[in-house]
């Protein structure tokens, strides 16, 4: 019979699809599109590894946790990752860490910002995550 903890997190993930509608997986090819072309406002699924830790920095819509992550696939490419934490909580990275990103990007001309990657509670925007080590921060 499954623990506590595993229902939980069973929990999380069900209500995390339904929130998310079925996320596509990861399309990194669509993020470099994105880059090179200058486009900015739109939903990705990203992967890759974490290069650097950015720390949590106050802000107009709450307290942020940053992170850099360089693509695992599509094109040489780092981009800033932004959480709110007053959604997901601090979230464990560590470098060289694997993690999923759901989330809107934004360009910038370093590479870009992933951000919304946390539920929304509203309705004015798609909710996102981020997937460490098996768990999802949403």
């Amino acid at each position: 019979m499954p623990n506590s903890a595993n229902r939980r997190s069973a929990a999380v993930a069900l209500a995390l699809l339904a929130l998310t509608g079925c996320t596509p997986g990861p399309d990194d090819e669509a993020v470099c599109r994105a880059f090179h072309a200058g486009t900015s406002a739109f939903e990705v699924v990203a992967d890759g590894r974490v290069v650097s830790l950015l720390g949590t920095n106050a802000g107009p819509s709450g307290a942020h946790e940053g992170f850099l992550l360089h693509l695992g696939s599509g094109c040489d490419l780092t981009l800033r990752v932004e959480t709110n934490v007053g959604f997901t909580g601090p979230i464990p990275l560590h470098v060289g860490e694997n993690v999923v990103v759901k989330g809107e990007y934004e360009y910038e001309a370093l590479g870009g910002v992933i951000h919304w990657t946390h539920r929304e509670t509203h309705g004015r925007h798609p909710s996102g995550y981020v997937e460490a080590a098996g768990r999802y921060y949403w």
